[in-house]
C-alpha cells in the first residue's frame, strides 16, 4: 500500500464514513494522487483480481461512485465536502474529485514530515511506527480499522438512540469512543458537543457528578437541578470503561439519572459508552432487561478483532511511512500470533520491527 493509499484509508475514508465496498472502489479508481481510472478499468481489475468488494460491471461501479459522490461526500452541515458531488457527468466529477484530494494530500503531515523521508523523498527507516502499545489511539492519523462500526455508530446515534461498545480489553474500544468523539462534528445530523470521560479516573457517583458538571460547564448538581442545568445544552457523553461503575461507591442512582436525561429526541444526554462485557452482565439488575437502566437505551455495537484483510492493511499502511517491508512470512506468523487482535498486533509488529532496526545498526 502506498502513501496515497495510507492518506485516502486514514484520512478520507474514517472521516467521511465509507464501508467497506466503498473504500475498495475508492482505492481502485483513485490508485495514485494523478491517476484516475474508468468505471470499466475498476470493473476489470475487480475480476482480474477476483475482489468481491468491487462490481465486475462497470455500470454498477458507475451507480455505486454515485452513491460515494452523493451521500458521503456532498458537503453537510458543520461538514466540508466535495462541492461537485452534483456534477452530471462522471468523468468530470472524477477528475474534479481528484483534484478536491490532492491538495489534502499534499498537506497531509505524513506525506511531508521528514522524519519519514530523505531529501529525495526516498522513505527511510524511522521510528517504530507500530505505536502506541498501549492505551487509546488517540492520534486521528494513527486510527485505523473500524470503518463500518463508525458508520454503524453514526447511524445509531443519528436515529435518537445511544450506543454501548461491547468487546475485550485491547481490542480497541477506547480509540473507537475517542475517534467518535472527534468526529462527531462531522458526522452527527444534530449537534452536539462530544465529551469524554474515562471511569479510570472516576472514584464514585459524587466523583462522577463533579467530572460531569465540570466538563459541561455548569455548576455541580444532582437529580432534577442536573436536570435543569442541561436542558438547554445538547451534548454526546462518551463513558470509557463503564464496567468501574460496578466498583463500591458507585450505585444504581448514577445510571438511572443518565437514563432519564438521554431518553427522548431533544435529551440533553446521548451516550456511547464503551464496555468489556454486555451491561446486563456487568450490572446485576435483574433478570429484566426492561430493569437495566442503560441496557434498555444503549444499542449494543460488538467490537471484534480484524479480519485478515484490514489486519494486513494495517501492517501495510504503517509500513509505508519506512524503508522496511515484512515478508510475508512474518506477515503470516503475526496474523496467526495475534488473532487479529489490534493491540496483540501492535505489540507483536513493535518487535517485529524492532529486529529490522537492529540489523541496521
Amino acid at each position: 500500500m502506498n502513501l496515497w493509499q495510507s492518506f485516502l484509508r486514514l484520512e478520507i475514508v474514517t472521516v467521511y464514513g465509507l464501508s467497506r465496498k466503498e473504500t475498495a472502489i475508492l482505492l481502485a479508481k483513485f490508485p495514485d494522487e494523478n491517476t484516475v481510472k474508468s468505471n470499466k478499468d475498476v470493473a476489470d481489475g475487480a475480476i482480474a483480481e477476483e475482489n468481491n468488494d468491487i462490481p465486475s460491471d462497470p455500470e454498477n461501479v458507475r451507480r455505486q461512485m454515485w452513491t460515494i459522490y452523493n451521500q458521503r461526500f456532498c458537503p453537510k452541515e458543520n461538514r466540508e465536502g466535495f462541492s461537485g458531488c452534483n456534477d452530471r457527468s462522471s468523468a468530470v466529477k472524477d477528475t474534479a474529485f481528484l483534484a478536491w484530494l490532492k491538495p489534502q494530500y499534499l498537506n497531509w503531515p505524513l506525506s511531508q514530515s521528514s522524519a519519514f523521508c530523505t531529501g529525495d523523498s526516498t522513505p527511510v527507516i524511522s521510528d517504530n511506527p507500530f505505536i502506541p502499545q498501549t492505551g487509546k489511539v488517540d492520534d486521528p492519523q494513527l486510527f485505523f480499522g473500524r470503518e463500518g462500526e463508525m458508520r454503524r455508530v453514526f447511524e445509531v446515534l443519528n436515529s435518537n438512540d445511544s450506543v454501548v461498545l461491547i468487546g475485550e480489553e485491547g481490542i480497541g474500544k477506547s480509540s473507537l469512543l475517542w475517534a467518535i468523539c472527534q468526529q462527531a462534528k462531522n458526522l452527527l445530523f444534530s449537534p452536539r458537543n462530544p465529551i469524554y470521560l474515562d471511569l479510570n479516573r472516576v472514584r464514585d457517583n459524587d466523583d462522577f457528578y463533579t467530572a460531569l458538571c465540570e466538563e459541561v460547564g455548569i455548576p455541580k448538581s444532582y437529580g432534577n437541578m442536573l436536570y435543569r442545568n442541561l436542558k438547554n445544552h445538547r451534548v454526546l457523553l462518551a463513558i470509557d470503561n463503564i464496567e468501574k461503575m460496578t466498583r463500591e461507591g458507585f450505585t444504581r442512582e448514577v445510571r438511572d439519572i443518565l437514563r432519564s436525561l438521554a431518553e427522548g429526541q431533544k435529551a440533553p444526554l446521548k451516550l456511547i459508552v464503551a464496555a468489556s462485557a454486555p451491561l446486563k452482565t456487568l450490572f446485576n439488575d435483574g433478570q429484566d432487561i426492561s430493569s437495566s437502566p442503560l441496557e434498555t437505551i444503549c444499542q449494543p455495537e460488538n467490537i471484534k478483532p480484524w479480519g485478515e484483510p484490514t489486519a494486513r492493511d494495517f501492517i501495510q499502511a504503517r509500513l509505508a511511512r519506512t524503508s522496511v517491508g515484512f515478508t510475508e512470512e512474518e506477515i503470516s506468523e503475526l496474523l496467526q500470533l495475534s488473532g487479529g487482535h489490534p493491540r496483540r498486533l501492535m505489540q507483536l509488529c513493535y518487535q517485529n520491527y524492532a529486529r529490522y532496526v537492529e540489523d541496521v545498526k
